[in-house]
């Protein structure tokens, strides 16, 4: 689950009462479940990521824990989303019990809209292309992103935004054209991107090619300049309120100025993969950073890690139910 930008106010009261809260308290947000996906299958931490448990069948539906690899979880409200080697799969009760949806092999990438109840558009990034549904994930059919890599999906909208082995491409009609990679690109894969919280009237994106390095777009994908971390091979970009970080192989870096200058604030605890900040409306700088060696924690927004769960295992996800705002 990927969350936006807080206002600026609001992150730094937040920020504020984080850092007067006693640091080895377990967070802000310990009564939410935290899921993580590795080649085993989907894990469950209801102490927020002190003890994990296999995610398994109860009663009737999916043999959840013999779909093979977890790659992205996707979960609002009641409802929870699984892209695994074996399909798609969907719980509508926090993941207690499954249902198979689409036998969808090769799934890399797995993306809904912010209120699925209402939508029932899925898109899904496979090692072949960019597939759409209209019903819920039963069903998928191709848009016109096929033969690539897709890694990266974002739907900041009305534009829909993929990283894939051919750039960084745009659509305006949920796939039915695609517009891109853009000048000042380099040609080669995207495996992270990161969009601005207000893209629509602000269409900023950032992406991260294989070779190294962040650039930058001040106008949707269509032209693009280095954005800093030369030779830096980042796995993931996440926005906190008005700061960027960028996760990558040597360090874990922070941007207070949108990108035009870093700081490099430890050195990564393995190859990132994944970057949470679980921070919904309530909660501090705290994250969790899925890479190839376990997962991690910070507290600190990233000046110190701590491995949270398995250790000396790829974890290729890890997602958490946000909490509800504060006018709901």
């Amino acid at each position: 689950m990927r969350w936006r930008a807080l206002p600026g106010a609001l992150l730094l009261a937040c920020l504020a009462a984080s850092a007067a809260a006693p640091q080895s308290q377990p967070g802000a947000l310990t009564t939410l479940t935290l899921y993580a996906g590795t080649a085993e299958g989907l894990w469950r931490s209801q102490d927020w990521g002190h003890r994990w448990e296999r995610v398994r069948r109860h009663g009737k539906g999916a043999v959840i824990e013999e779909v093979g690899a977890a790659r992205g979880v996707w979960l609002v409200d009641a409802h929870a989303w699984l892209a695994a080697d074996a399909g798609l799969f969907r719980s509508d009760d926090f993941g207690e019990s499954w249902e198979a949806l689409a036998a969808t092999p090769g799934i890399r990438a797995l993306l809904l809209p912010r209120a699925p109840d209402a939508d029932s558009t899925v898109f899904l990034g496979t090692g072949g292309g960019l597939l759409r549904s209209r019903d819920g994930g039963r069903t998928f059919s191709p848009t016109a992103l096929g033969a690539t890599a897709v890694h990266r999906i974002e739907w900041p909208g009305p534009a829909l935004v993929v990283a894939c082995d051919r750039g960084v491409l745009v659509t305006q009609d949920e796939g039915v054209h695609f517009a891109g990679p853009g000048a000042g690109l380099p040609e080669e894969p995207i495996r992270a991107i990161v969009v601005s919280s207000f893209f629509p009237t602000d269409p900023v994106l950032f992406a991260a090619p294989v070779s190294g390095g962040l650039y930058r777009s001040p106008d949707g994908g269509r032209t693009w300049a280095p954005a800093g971390l030369a030779g830096e091979q980042v796995g993931d970009l996440a926005w906190l309120g008005p700061f960027l970080y960028a996760a990558a192989e040597s360090g874990f870096f922070r941007s207070t100025d949108a990108g035009r200058s870093w700081t490099r604030l430890s050195a990564s605890p393995g190859r990132p993969v994944r970057l949470l900040f679980p921070l919904g409306y309530g909660g501090g700088p705290e994250a969790f950073l899925a890479t190839e060696r376990g997962l991690f924690r910070t507290v600190d927004a990233g000046e110190r890690w701590q491995l949270s769960g398995f250790g000396g295992q790829e974890v290729f996800e890890v997602a958490t139910y946000p909490p509800a705002p504060p006018n709901r």
